[in-house]
């Protein structure tokens, strides 16, 4: 199984992105991960929410193959501790699907296109996160859920 994460924009923190990529560095060793960036809209303080959602929507979808099982990262999403977390990839991985693709959204969220097309939400928290921070939570719990898989001791049972 293969593992992407989506983002909308780029990182402007060269701190926080050398965080993400000492994490995603650390997932080659357990899976096969992709990180891929989709541009922000141009022009998108003459969008409506809704329109740039819609605009935003769309690139995402592109980027969505049949076969993919698609996890939006959301606030109403359903919340895992680390060791849940864990299971549900594990669970993913014995049923065969080839890619799990979990997607952070723009600062709107989701258009109702990409939610009508997606599997399932997560919420890393009840709290608000800049979509930037989340990136980095992501993967770093994405790296600790295969520690746990390998029952090895970063995650400290």
């Amino acid at each position: 199984m293969n593992i992407k994460l989506l983002a909308i924009g780029k990182t402007d923190n060269k701190q926080l992105e050398d965080l993400i990529n000492n994490y995603i560095k650390r997932l080659g060793f357990y899976i096969r991960f992709d990180f891929e960036i989709i541009p922000d809209i141009k022009k998108a303080k003459n969008l409506s929410e809704s329109q740039q959602k819609e605009k935003e929507g769309k690139l995402i979808l592109n980027k969505i193959e049949n076969s993919d099982l698609l996890i939006l990262l959301d606030e109403n999403g359903k919340q895992y501790d680390s060791i849940g977390f864990s299971d549900m990839l594990q669970k993913h991985m014995n049923s065969g699907v080839k890619r799990l693709v979990f997607v952070i959204g723009g600062p709107y969220g989701f258009d109702s296109q990409v939610y009508q097309q997606a599997n399932s939400k997560i919420s890393l928290s009840k709290m608000t996160f800049s979509h930037q921070m989340i990136r980095l939570f992501f993967v770093e719990q994405l790296y600790r859920g295969f520690t746990i898989l390998k029952n090895e001791p970063y995650h400290h049972r």
